[in-house]
């Protein structure tokens, strides 16, 4: 090799070194192997993962020892003569019966496993987990109440280009959601997993979980949090162009902070204190956004309307359309400006409604009440100097579906 190529090869040895060295804070939180989590399945999948990789080093090991050995000690040089022969049954008995006993080994410990991780009976707690690009909807089935859980505003600001904010200063960033799901410790928790457009997989590595959310179908899971905190997952299935940003967030609390919390949810639907004491005759709210006061003949004023949009918007349209109506081009199209908000009221209603067949843009009819895409509606048509004067009402929505 010349000496210009080899001062080349020092050069990027030096230069990929660097770059290692450099990338080393975005490592931190690279492991080597899997955890052993917050459950009693968790740490038995841990367990059940050491023992196989065990086996398997340990096969590995024999095999590739006896490899070497032979080939060291019957190589060429030293005039060893390979034996001359066919068919050996005892070997090939040997090379397939140890096999099959390994196998069956492994076998019935992982099948144990298996069996528990999908025994969700007599279960505690029956949550419906339905995934949206790119969301979560967790619905309690047991108490009436249900909520979205977004990727929060923080993140949702940092990962965009030219933002001003930096990942780096963003606890938990792209790992924190605005409402997450809470559970109380100790209870049998069951997940009805499903999607409501495309593929996603809700996955908590602390729990040892990992379903795919499938439209039309229902997985199930379920875990047990053996000790209070908040637990961190993502989607992982490649649902779209933000796949990236769909967090799973848990929070595990004691007893009587659960308690204290299912209490809070259901006041702020308008719940009894009971599963099945309805107050009021509207649907059980879809978001923690109160919902706007009623003015006279059952109307909303536009205030209060743009102020509901607004929390609305943050929620369930600024991960695409950016929280100042920019949009993000050419996916996600600006909203400031744009001739189907600031045009025809039925076109824009329809979109919001029913969405684009073929684009990112997804239905909200199904997932919103018609009062909150009423409040969506005209938030967008009154912010980011659209100034349409537009005032949509829950009933405009009602007649629209």
């Amino acid at each position: 090799m010349s000496h210009s190529n080899w001062k080349r090869l020092w050069l990027g040895l030096l230069g990929t070194g660097l770059g290692l060295g450099l990338a080393a804070p975005a490592m931190a939180d690279w492991a080597l192997n899997m955890p052993r989590g917050a459950t009693a399945i968790s740490n038995e999948v841990y367990d059940l993962h050491m023992l196989i990789l065990g086996i398997c080093c340990l096969i590995a090991i024999v095999v590739f020892g006896v490899m070497i050995v032979s080939i060291f000690l019957h190589r060429k040089s030293r005039g060893v003569e390979p034996a001359q022969f066919h068919h050996s049954t005892k070997a090939e008995i040997i090379w397939t019966v140890i096999p099959i006993l390994i196998l069956v080994g492994m076998a019935v410990p992982a099948a144990e496993t298996l069996v528990r991780m999908e025994d969700t009976r007599n279960a505690d707690i029956t949550v419906k987990v339905t995934g949206y690009q790119w969301k979560w909807r967790y619905d309690y089935l047991d108490d009436d109440i249900g909520f979205y859980s977004t990727l929060d505003r923080a993140s949702n600001a940092a990962r965009r280009l030219n933002s001003g904010i930096q990942p780096a200063g963003v606890d938990n960033y792209l790992l924190d959601v605005d409402n997450p799901l809470v559970v109380p410790v100790g209870a049998k928790v069951r997940l009805l997993i499903t999607a409501a457009d495309v593929l996603h997989a809700w996955w908590m590595p602390d729990f040892a979980i990992k379903k795919d959310a499938i439209p039309g179908f229902v997985n199930e899971a379920w875990f047990r949090v053996e000790k209070a905190g908040t637990y961190r997952g993502q989607c992982a299935e490649l649902c779209g162009r933000d796949h990236g940003f769909m967090p799973v967030v848990v929070i595990a609390k004691d007893a009587a902070d659960y308690a204290e919390w299912m209490a809070d949810q259901r006041s702020a639907a308008g719940l009894g204190d009971e599963p099945g004491e309805a107050l009021a005759a509207t649907p059980v709210a879809a978001t923690s956004v109160a919902a706007a006061a009623p003015a006279v003949d059952g109307e909303r004023e536009i205030d209060d309307l743009v102020a509901m949009g607004e929390a609305l918007y943050q929620q369930h349209c600024a991960a695409c359309h950016q929280a100042d109506g920019s949009g993000m081009a050419p996916a996600f199209p600006a909203l400031a400006g744009s001739p189907v908000v600031t045009g025809s009221l039925d076109e824009h209603v329809g979109v919001v409604l029913k969405g684009r067949p073929g684009t990112a843009m997804a239905p909200f009819g199904p997932q919103l009440t018609d009062l909150q895409l009423a409040a969506i509606v005209t938030y967008q048509r009154n912010a980011w100097g659209n100034d349409t004067g537009d005032v949509v009402q829950p009933g405009y929505i009602a007649a629209a579906r």
